[in-house]
């Protein structure tokens, strides 16, 4: 009986010991953690100090959608022997430098595709992909800054296709004016010291003039994987109507899974020179009509393209 006495005494006196020991851990536990704590205050610190700090900005984000389909002898459509494929690819690009008394804003839209419907028992149509959405834009914009929110600046924007007729029409803006930053990444710039160039074979149809150019752009870059840049360009001439245009364009991009994700983008312009230039290209010169198509009488239709797929974030 006093050996068991005996035993349960040391078995008391050495739990006792253990729990002193795993409190003092736990105090020295905490007291670590307080000071990591302390220190990751500090390091988030000097990062959003190194974020604010001048700098280029730039990013990144483009949308790919495909689809290729084949039958063969299938009944129940009209080409039973058919392959069709269309192939979109969209790149939307940034890099912009924000300095106290001046900022540089540069951006890319790419917009390319391809699309094929190759009916095999006819030897008329095309077997091969064919170009489809085809547009491609760069803008430059400078300010020296007036105020945190305005500016006077200069500004350069070249717009094209790249598959087809490439620089065919192709339209070179270069101007001065203003530019209000009412909003964080957003521009609005408006220059009514403007000069539209416009290169083409078709002299009498694309003509270069003076006019006031108008830009807006907002890009935005989400926690979250959401990319989104929105941007609208007029060009209003001096000199006619008719040699004025505008084009919106809207990319959307959410990342799902390591940069991979869905992406939408929609356009529209609307521009009467390009619709007269198709028009004329339409017309069978052999047997031409007793009208031809001119500014006076073309329809200038909203011309619209979209494409859907996935999308990669830089």
């Amino acid at each position: 009986m006093k050996k068991l006495f005996i035993l349960m005494i040391t078995l008391g006196l050495a739990y006792s010991g253990f729990a002193q020991t795993e409190e003092e851990l736990k105090a020295q536990k905490a007291e670590k953690q307080a000071q990591i704590d302390a220190l990751q205050a500090e390091a988030n610190d000097i990062q959003a100090q190194i974020d604010a700090l001048p700098g280029w900005e730039t990013g990144a984000f483009g949308t790919i959608g495909a689809n290729i389909s084949g039958y063969n002898n299938w009944f129940a459509r009209g080409a039973v022997n058919n392959s069709a494929g269309n192939i979109g690819i969209t790149f939307n690009g940034f890099a912009n430098l924000d300095r106290e008394k001046d900022f540089w804003n540069n951006a890319l839209n790419v917009n390319i595709g391809w699309i094929k419907n190759d009916n095999k028992d006819i030897d008329t149509d095309s077997d091969s992909f064919d170009p489809s959405n085809d547009v491609f834009s760069l803008t430059s914009l400078y300010g020296r800054k007036l105020s945190p929110k305005f500016a006077i600046s200069a500004l350069g924007e070249y717009r094209t296709t790249l598959l087809d007729n490439f620089n065919d029409p192709g339209y070179l803006d270069l101007g001065a004016g203003a530019t209000w930053l009412p909003i964080e990444n957003m521009v609005v710039s408006i220059n009514p010291l403007n000069y539209n160039f416009v290169f083409s074979d078709m002299d009498a149809v694309f003509e270069s003039s003076m006019g006031a150019k108008i830009l807006v752009d907002y890009t935005k870059q989400v926690l979250g994987g959401v990319n989104f840049k929105s941007n609208f360009s007029t060009f209003q001439s001096y000199k006619s109507g008719d040699l004025s245009s505008w084009t919106w364009v809207n990319s959307f991009g959410y990342t799902l899974w390591k940069g991979i994700g869905l992406g939408f983008e929609f356009g529209m312009r609307q521009n009467k020179q390009e619709a007269l230039g198709y028009a004329l290209s339409q017309v069978d010169m052999m047997n031409p009509p007793s009208t031809l198509p001119d500014f006076d009488n073309v329809d200038n239709d909203l011309q619209t393209y979209w494409l859907f797929g996935l999308n990669y974030s830089f």
